[in-house]
């Protein structure tokens, strides 16, 4: 489905909101219209299937068949992984209208067991009885009938983008980056991810991939994942999806997403993954997320502080960023969750390359990742990308075992200028997109890990640097050197710090950077810090020179006699009225 398929489906939806205009304010629309549009996939994906259901459940009611084992049977006979044991659509419900509030109720309790699930976590129960007391139902559920989330005309990444919409538009307080990552950046992810991997796994048809998201969200970044794997791999038969994420209504779309995908719902689950992993211990071929850009972990700060000062199993084991920003927490969780073996991907905005000075926690993580060899690449992606946020983003591609010519060297690819405009027109902020041919033209860049205009090579230890304290000596009122003990005293006010790069000596640059101009100076060692910081933008600076005088003094002239002409015509040519 193109954007505006996609657009005119997501406009059906919200504008059923009206309808709930009154008894529920703007702000409570949400918690109808994203579990009925939700319900409402479910009820078209079987719409053609109810007939050839009916007869299944029959018989695992006379064999006295559990739940599990009913779904096990649909699936095998009918091809889905749940079922809804009235075996009627939002349609058969409209048609007996005298009885829809009694019968919708008892349509949303008939749903198998994983479906029932994800009902129940979003409480949507409570919302049908207010919506029959304040007499709403009917219509609701006569508008959600007509629209049209078949498989045949959405398919489930097209159902995935519209998903994320709906809840976009009823989320108000949702992050830059939660929920919405566009599906050509997810694509490019995982094309880096698998450029060295391919072989290995075709090479082992029998090892299970298994693939994490700890920031799922509707789950785009996992279902992508699959396809591409299928694409490159011809098979998707040992791919296995992992995901947590803290957003129920987003939980509850991607369980669907994974039932209708045929994986396993319960391997993705609701939870704060910063403070109640639910996937403790696991380990994955592939890890990939997309987590919120700049938002705070103060609530999650004494479970996560408690989770780094443990002496084993801690994810977070090179350092805490600050407290106003989590991403480099998630970027931890990926690597303590990655196999030996395994590739990672992380869409991050550009505070992670440089925020912190040395010995801060930002720094340290750097330095964590930098010093194990751990970062493969780091492609800068344009600006406007993501719906809600038009900022530069970028794409850190890391590998616990890199290939050869990649070890103790990272990659840096300037992809800013490959983008088209969005078309037809922006949805958010989304005012552009990477075609599949930039997508191709980047991961040709990558294989090919040569130096170029838009490609930097360089050594982790370039991205380090000596935080020295440079000191000067105290002076008394005559200008003499404080001693104490024999030994010089510095002077506080005249202390500075200078930031000597790690392949260079600090004996050589201080006496070429700072005795010239302060012979006197010298530096205190104890106070030294490592740090380490990824100044990307200045790797691929371009200089412009600046705008010769005279086009300046052309331009000046051109516009005071504009100027001057506007006042002639309304002062008159006299310089009066």
């Amino acid at each position: 489905m193109n954007h505006a398929d996609i657009q005119a489906k997501v406009k059906l939806v919200t504008d059923i909101a009206n309808k709930l205009r009154g008894p529920y304010t703007p702000e409570k629309y949400g918690s109808v219209i994203i579990p009925m549009a939700l319900l409402r996939r479910f009820d078209c994906v079987l719409a053609d299937k109810n007939a050839k259901i009916k007869p299944v459940l029959a018989k695992m009611e006379r064999l006295k068949t559990d739940d599990e084992g009913k779904e096990k049977a649909v699936l095998n006979a009918c091809g889905v992984p749940f079922y809804n044991a009235k075996c009627v659509t939002f349609e058969d419900l409209v048609g007996d209208s005298d009885n829809l509030g009694a019968n919708f109720l008892e349509f949303i309790g008939a749903y198998s067991k994983s479906i029932a699930e994800i009902v129940k976590g979003l409480k949507f129960r409570d919302e049908v009885e207010f919506m029959i007391k304040k007499g709403l139902l009917f219509e609701v559920v006569k508008a959600f009938s007509t629209v049209d989330f078949h498989p045949a005309t959405t398919d489930e990444f097209s159902m995935g983008y519209v998903f994320e919409e709906i809840i976009r538009t009823y989320k108000a307080n949702a992050e830059a980056g939660d929920h919405y990552t566009p599906r050509e950046v997810i694509e490019l992810c995982v094309d880096l991810m698998m450029a060295d991997k391919v072989e290995e796994f075709k090479n082992k048809p029998g090892k299970l991939i298994r693939v994490y998201d700890g920031c799922c969200g509707t789950g785009g970044m996992l279902t992508v994942a699959k396809r591409k794997l299928k694409e490159k791999l011809g098979t998707d038969e040992n791919v296995r999806l992992f995901g947590q994420d803290s957003n129920p209504e987003s939980y509850a779309i991607c369980r669907a997403e994974m039932l209708m995908l045929g994986d396993d719902p319960r391997n993705v689950h609701e939870g704060n993954t910063l403070t109640e992993d639910k996937l403790k211990g696991e380990k994955f071929d592939l890890t990939l997320t997309n987590p919120p850009f700049g938002v705070e972990w103060k609530t999650e700060k004494a479970l996560v502080e408690t989770e780094f000062n443990a002496k084993y199993g801690s994810r977070f084991m090179a350092g805490l960023p600050r407290i106003s920003d989590g991403q480099l927490l998630f970027l931890q969780n990926l690597i303590a969750k990655t196999d030996p073996d395994g590739r990672i991907a992380i869409i991050l905005n550009g505070s992670p390359l440089f925020s912190g000075d040395a010995g801060s926690g930002e720094s340290e993580v750097r330095r964590y990742v930098l010093e194990n060899d751990l970062l493969e690449a780091i492609v800068a992606l344009p600006d406007q990308m993501f719906y809600n946020t038009g900022i530069f983003t970028y794409v850190w591609i890391l590998s616990k075992n890199k290939a050869k010519k990649r070890r103790k060297k990272v990659q840096l690819i300037d992809a800013t200028g490959m983008w088209e405009e969005q078309k037809p027109k922006s949805l958010g902020n989304k005012r552009k997109e990477i075609t599949p041919e930039h997508r191709s033209e980047i991961v040709k860049l990558h294989r090919a890990f040569k130096e170029g205009e838009t490609v930097k090579i360089l050594a982790p230890e370039d991205f380090g640097y000596r935080k020295v304290t440079v000191e000067r000596p105290l002076r008394d009122e005559k200008g003499q050197i404080v001693l104490k003990k024999g030994k010089k005293q510095a002077d506080p006010a005249l202390r500075d710090t200078e930031n000597v790069p790690l392949k260079e000596n600090v004996a050589e640059y201080i006496a070429r950077e700072v005795l010239p101009y302060a012979p006197d100076a010298w530096v205190d060692d104890a106070k030294t810090k490592i740090g380490y910081e990824i100044p990307f933008t200045r790797y691929f600076y371009r200089y412009m020179p600046p705008q010769p005088s005279r086009d300046i003094l052309k331009e000046v002239v051109g516009i005071e006699e504009g100027i001057r002409d506007t006042l002639a015509s309304l002062l008159g040519r006299n310089g009066t009225p």
